[in-house]
């Protein structure tokens, strides 16, 4: 005699393995351990390290900015005579002249500030000069790679970085 037919859902076997069903359990849930408050030291130490990273920033910044091109290299007084010729052909240039000396103006204005920020730059060097070779110490940073970023030697061996040490 055949036996009937019973859904699945008043079975305790899962139809498809032919294993009892796992009652649903309640999850453990993991406790988060307490926060512990920062020590002044590692605070102080964080900051350092977001402060010297800051100078290594904008000074390889700068050292990328401005990297020797190939030529005679232009002096401020050399710029500021190129934009009086602009600006004097800016009068009389049709309009596809006119484009291009309004670029060359553009670009020539942004080189000349540049080339007045020299203060900062040295300044900036200077602090960079200051904390150099610690950061290099403790990031484990070359001197092949600081030369390779465009660092120039006399400004490695300021900041006591030598072609021998890690």
């Amino acid at each position: 005699m055949a036996l009937p037919y019973i859904p699945d859902i008043f079975c305790n076997v899962n139809a498809t393995k032919g294993t009892p069903a796992k009652k649903a359990s309640a999850k453990k849930v993991a406790k988060k351990p307490a926060k512990k408050a920062m020590s002044t030291k590692h605070k102080d130490a964080l900051a350092q390290g977001r402060t010297e990273g800051r100078i290594i920033r904008m000074y390889l910044e700068i050292v990328e900015a401005n990297k020797p091109k190939r030529g005679r290299k232009r002096t401020a007084d050399s710029i500021t005579k190129r934009l009086a010729v602009i600006q004097r052909e800016l009068t009389t240039a049709d309009a596809i002249v006119k484009l291009r000396l309004t670029q060359e103006r553009m670009n020539l204005t942004a080189e000349l500030a540049t080339k007045q920020l020299g203060s900062d730059f040295t300044k900036l060097e200077n602090q960079f000069v200051k904390i150099a070779a610690v950061y290099s110490q403790r990031n484990g940073i070359t001197y092949s790679a600081w030369q390779e970023m465009g660092v120039q030697p006399n400004v490695l061996k300021r900041a006591g970085i030598n072609r021998d040490e890690l």
